[in-house]
């Protein structure tokens, strides 16, 4: 790895097929990221962008995958039944960084636990990423960074594309497909689009080289399938050169399976998702004041349906016990963000920016067992009974169990432009949560005996609040180079999972949980010397405190059924820790039919927990990084190997020993995976490509009993008008 660390230095990050704004949904977008196309890696404030000539150039076809293509930000699975995907920005994870599209936030209000991989990346033109800092001008919650998945918009009069892809495993197996089409038009004073995305993954196949256990047999990875499908409607008013109404919509449809832990393991579940669904409607406008002031509006509506199947049997095909339901999340969320800003002459710039969100999380629970001591014979029916459970079992379903919150932002920022090439910019805010609404209905609980019949509970209400600020100084002492430093200290609010849930009974609620905080100072360098090649350099800092862990309370929940002793704990405000590392991204044209880049990573966590001093920072490699190239032959062929590495990461481990569950943490992950893309432009609108992943069929595993894909094929067509 150090020979690796020494030969980045002068490699980097990906300028292949940058792109600009052109074609990327302006409105939609955040403050704080690197201006995609101008040269540099990051941007005045130490972000990066991903555009979409980027995603497709690399065959990363959803938003975990993408974000491997830029330094500091890191893709690992949850290594649990729940088979998602997490996010970390220099050390910090989905919890603490916003994922956004077209700015409108995607906030589950219940535990916040999105899976990265349901979001598709064909219909997007920009993947904006913020890293340490996070302009106040976008809400709360940007602890550690952010992401805004900026959808496309049409540039000519009439445009349209297609786009299919076939995937294969390493033995040649059929693993499935992805189609895409776009249509729209921009008139003078008006545009329009439509645009749809569907992916069918029947599974991925194991690397060859992967043992059998008696959980998995190798070949392709049991309940690896797949299903997402998403559509796009925009429609827009443009009176002028410089105003902008617009209307969007948006909704994707996802379910999946859940692979199981190969290794014997106490935790072992069998869950699947029949579906994971996210829908938004909203209205962006930008109106020009004069020649010096602006007003941008966003108002949206947003839903969120999911469900989980929790099966009994490895089959998925029995439920009978107190394991076995359908838990059923149903999640809207209304909101407004304002914004207005004025430039006094050419010495300062004033924004200032307000948020109001509400949020409403209701759930339910149906229930297959009568061991509840329940009167099923009056209980209301769940429609999943005739078909799912075994023939001796009850089933019935809860009553809806429904939250609200709301959250309210005001920020200022301002920016004095000290000289043409020096900005000093300052920003504060307040973040204001009040919970109008906490419920729950108990089921289950077990004393002397016998079950206490279900009751309701109506938790305690809690406001929540913060004030953040930042500043930062931007000296572009060049046209094309720049250096930045910048502070930023940002809240981010506990959800009702960390307040409130009890965990079938092992953990105790905590309603005066408090906010978590951090301080994040970076300091950056970035030179664009010539044509597609660029250089840059981000170090950081971030001291985190009031971190929200698990603790042990020293009570133990006992099962009545299987007798199963857990220790009950409870989220408290223990942790504190800090988090330091580099970013480094270089991009070198050769001659103009050769690229060389790349970018490396080095990311260090420390984190305490006084009450467990062994707690590690679980999914985060301490190195990790990618070298390309791009080479053209001929005009209409173009070749790109590439490279991907990492070190290993620690992953928690949970076994099963002397039937005991014995919780520890173990290292795995370190991979070194090369892979290979080619494209040939048949004609000027029709483009073919292929493609190879983890060409040498390497085995690894981000998560302790999780492996990974093995060698992967694609190929693939593109047509354009």
């Amino acid at each position: 790895m150090t020979i690796l660390l020494a030969s980045a230095a002068t490699v980097s990050s990906i300028a292949v097929a940058r792109a600009g704004n052109e074609g990327a949904y302006e409105l939609g977008m955040i403050h704080v990221t690197a201006p995609a196309g101008e040269g540099s890696e990051f941007g005045e404030f130490g972000g990066s962008t991903i555009s979409n000539a980027q995603t497709e150039t690399f065959n990363k076809n959803t938003l975990d995958k993408a974000v491997d293509l830029v330094p500091g930000v890191v893709a690992a699975p949850s290594g649990n039944q729940r088979n998602e995907t997490n996010i970390y920005i220099h050390g910090f994870d989905r919890l603490q960084v916003p994922l956004s599209i077209d700015g409108v936030r995607i906030y589950l209000p219940a535990d916040n636990r999105l899976d990265f991989s349901r979001f598709l990346t064909d219909d997007i033109a920009q993947i904006q990423i913020a890293k340490g800092y996070v302009s106040v001008l976008d809400g709360s919650g940007g602890l550690g960074g952010a992401i805004n998945l900026v959808t496309k918009k049409p540039v000519r009069p009439f445009e349209g594309e297609w786009r299919s892809q076939a995937e294969f495993g390493n033995n040649g197996k059929f693993d499935g497909f992805k189609n895409y089409a776009r249509v729209g038009s921009r008139q003078d004073e008006y545009y329009f689009q439509a645009s749809g995305t569907w992916r069918k993954v029947e599974g991925w196949e194991l690397p060859s080289s992967f043992t059998p256990t008696a959980i998995e047999n190798g070949g392709r990875r049991d309940f690896s399938d797949s299903k997402d499908w998403s559509v796009n409607l925009k429609a827009g008013w443009t009176p002028n050169p410089t105003d902008e109404y617009s209307i969007n919509f948006i909704k994707q449809n996802g379910s999946k399976n859940a692979p199981y832990n190969v290794e014997p393991t106490a935790s072992q579940k069998y869950w699947s998702w029949p579906y994971w669904n996210v829908q938004i409607l909203s209205a962006a406008t930008r109106t020009e004041i004069g020649d010096d002031a602006y007003i941008k509006t966003r108002t949206f509506w947003e839903t969120f349906d999911n469900a989980i199947d929790m099966w009994d049997n490895a089959a998925q095909t029995q439920r009978y016990s107190t394991s076995a339901a359908r838990s059923v999340y149903q999640d809207w969320a209304v909101g407004n963000a304002l914004e207005f800003g004025k430039d006094f002459g050419a010495f300062d710039t004033l924004k200032l920016a307000t948020h109001v969100r509400r949020d409403s999380h209701s759930e339910w629970n149906e229930l297959f067992t009568d061991r509840y001591g329940l009167n099923a014979a009056t209980a209301p029916k769940s429609s999943s009974c005739a078909t799912s459970i075994t023939s001796s079992a009850t089933c019935f379903v809860e009553p809806t169990q429904t939250s609200t919150e709301d959250t309210y932002s005001v920020a200022a920022e301002n920016t004095v432009h000290i000289t043409p090439s020096v900005d000093w910019v300052q920003g504060v805010g307040y973040d204001l949560r009040h919970l109008n609404r906490a419920e729950d209905y108990v089921i289950g609980q077990y004393k002397s005996g016998t079950y206490y019949q279900p009751y309701w509970v109506n938790y305690q209400l809690t406001n929540d609040s913060a004030f953040n600020w930042q500043s930062a100084a931007i000296w572009r002492y060049s046209e094309t180079a720049q250096l930045f430093l910048n502070i930023s200290d940002r809240t981010r609010f506990p959800t009702l999972f960390e307040r409130y849930s009890s965990r079938f009974g092992t953990a105790a609620s905590n309603p005066d949980l408090r906010p978590e905080r951090a301080v994040n100072y970076q300091l950056g360098w970035t030179n664009a010397f010539a044509p597609k090649s660029q250089v840059s350099v981000l170090v950081y800092y971030a001291d985190v405190t009031d971190m929200i862990q698990s603790v042990a309370t020293g009570r133990s929940f006992t099962d009545p059924i299987s007798g199963k002793v857990s220790a009950i704990t409870q989220n408290q405000n223990v942790g504190d820790g800090y988090r330091y590392g580099i970013d480094f991204a270089v991009d070198y044209a050769l001659s103009a039919s050769l690229l060389l880049g790349g970018n490396v990573s080095y990311i260090r966590n420390v984190l305490t927990n006084p009450s467990d001093p062994t707690v590690q920072q679980t999914g985060i490699p301490t190195v990790k990084g990618m070298l390309y190239a791009s080479y053209s032959p001929i005009e209409s062929v173009t070749l790109t190997p590439s490279l991907q590495f990492a070190d290993d990461r620690w992953s928690a481990k949970n076994e099963v020993i002397a039937n005991k569950s014995v919780s520890s943490y173990v290292k795995t992950g370190s991979y070194m995976l090369a892979n290979m893309t080619a494209e040939y432009r048949m004609r000027e609108n029709l483009t073919w490509s292929a493609g190879v992943k983890n060409i040498f069929d390497q085995e690894y595993s981000l998560a302790w009993g999780y492996p990974d894909a093995g060698r992967t094929y694609y190929i693939g067509a593109k047509a354009t008008f």
